[in-house]
């Protein structure tokens, strides 16, 4: 690929209604597909690592660009697998990002790991980079589990991997996944007792789902793979907001779990719906009324860089009615819920929901409706997938 220099420009005064703006990073490669994943994930024997460093700060320059007076307040490199990146290259991307819009006092960077040794070798040279926050893929606590979900790493290694990251960031979280075939409500306590003593501020804590499309989704059709029931994964989910709750890290959101005040701020500015640009293969954005989606296969991506100086697929105008559905979807998730009046005014001055169904799901304790604010109970957060299309109509 022939070298690209990107262009930045100097920002316009931010304006008082820009607001922050949240940066997300795709890293697409792995070094294996595991059978569950659906995300945006490719193996590569090689990968120019100086060309996508340079691609990368193209398409950052891009949306430097038509981004004008903003200031960052997250960063997140997502994947694939982040840490694979070199930390120059992670170095580089958070020096023009900082250039292109500036940070926000306390800014979160966070970053995707893998929990092999090889790349926490790494940790402490992406801490120098400018990570002050590291997301580590434990997936679980059992090495049957961890070969049944097609991990690379064993228990142990993982543990070390955590220790690591524990011993150079300020700010650690790790993902589970739990509702495995077999899997006994006993056994997931259990598992979740001893990740809640490993001392980190979050843990993301997700419910095995068979994606269309993965390996996993092969062998269910084919009978090799059967996911607890419905029943089953109620208990479980009820038992881990429980339990949760019980050690200080209780739901903030329907699959992840913090302390007060540990939450992922990147996360937030998603369910809060606030605006955030997207860089790499397959990175979706939300900015200015916009959804921009860009190309998703690697090297279509990098094409795209050469001919365009971006790698944007979709740059789509959304209608109220799609914005304001997008915030509701969003926002109830979260247990704070959401500003109904703010996304009555997304939704040009029309009340975005069913206020009759609302008022039935709160007399049967499944919503709250304050003023200007609704939210999903405790008790209908198991239900949220059912609640969602009863309530919303924009």
């Amino acid at each position: 690929m022939r070298e690209i220099m990107p262009v930045f420009e100097t920002p316009s005064p931010r304006s008082d209604s820009a607001g922050d703006l949240a940066l997300y990073v795709h890293w697409p490669f792995c070094v294996s597909k595991c059978p569950y994943c659906d995300f945006n994930s490719h193996v590569r024997e090689e990968v120019d690592q100086a060309a996508w460093r340079d691609a990368l700060l193209v398409d950052l320059a891009h949306e430097a660009r038509v981004l004008p007076g903003r200031k960052l307040q997250s960063i997140f490199f997502g994947g694939g697998t982040p840490s694979l990146m070199p930390p120059s290259t992670v170095a580089a991307v958070l020096n023009a990002a900082e250039k292109a819009w500036g940070f926000a006092e306390g800014i979160e960077i966070t970053l995707e790991a893998n929990p092999s040794s090889v790349e926490a070798a790494r940790f402490a040279d992406l801490a120098s980079a400018g990570v002050n926050r590291v997301s580590l893929g434990l997936q679980s606590l059992d090495d049957t589990a961890l070969k049944f979900l097609g991990r690379a790493h064993d228990v142990n290694e993982g543990q070390a991997a955590l220790a690591t990251a524990q011993s150079v960031f300020p700010r650690v979280s790790f993902d589970l996944i739990y509702a495995l075939p077999g899997q006994r409500l006993d056994d997931w306590r259990a598992e979740l007792a001893r990740a809640l003593s490993l001392g980190t501020e979050h843990l993301s804590l997700y419910q095995l789902t068979i994606e269309a499309g993965t390996r996993f989704a092969t062998e269910a059709l084919a009978g090799r793979i059967v996911i607890p029931d419905g029943d089953s994964a109620a208990d479980l989910f009820e038992a881990t907001r429980a339990d949760t709750a019980a050690a200080g890290l209780p739901a903030y959101e329907t699959s992840n779990h913090a302390r007060p005040g540990s939450e992922s701020r990147h996360n937030l500015a998603y369910w809060r719906y606030q605006d955030y640009a997207g860089i790499g293969p397959g990175a979706h954005g939300r900015r200015g009324g916009l959804a921009t989606v860009r190309r998703k296969k690697p090297e279509n991506w990098l094409a795209a860089i050469e001919r365009n100086g971006h790698g944007m697929e979709v740059e789509d105008p959304l209608t109220p009615s799609t914005r304001a559905t997008e915030a509701l979807l969003m926002g109830l998730r979260l247990a704070e819920g959401v500003d109904l009046d703010r996304i009555t005014a997304l939704n040009a001055g029309i009340v975005p929901v069913d206020l009759a169904a609302v008022a039935r799901l709160e007399a049967l304790g499944l919503i709250a409706h304050t003023p200007g604010r609704l939210r999903v109970t405790e008790a209908g957060a198991l239900l949220l997938d059912a609640i969602l299309p009863e309530i919303v109509t924009a």
